[in-house]
């Protein structure tokens, strides 16, 4: 999925955390919900300004971060 045009990140805007469309709703907030339990529909019913692509999104950023994560061993 090309989350590009969905997260955004703003230097303004919640500290420059990445963010939904402009939005202050946050990737790790909708992280966190997804970890604590919450449905996609729960969090939807809870946002009505998110849709599915948006949940999809974050975890694609996610998904893209963590395969950039590079440990050196000493």
């Amino acid at each position: 999925m090309d989350y590009h045009n969905i997260i955004t990140i703003e230097p303004g805007k919640r500290s420059g955390k990445p963010c939904i469309r402009g939005m202050r709703i946050t990737v790790y907030d909708i992280l966190e919900y997804l970890a604590s339990g919450m449905t996609e529909a729960e969090i939807l019913e809870d946002f009505s300004e998110l849709t599915a692509e948006d949940i999809k999104a974050c975890l694609a950023f996610a998904a893209d971060r963590e395969k950039r994560l590079f440990v050196a061993s000493l």
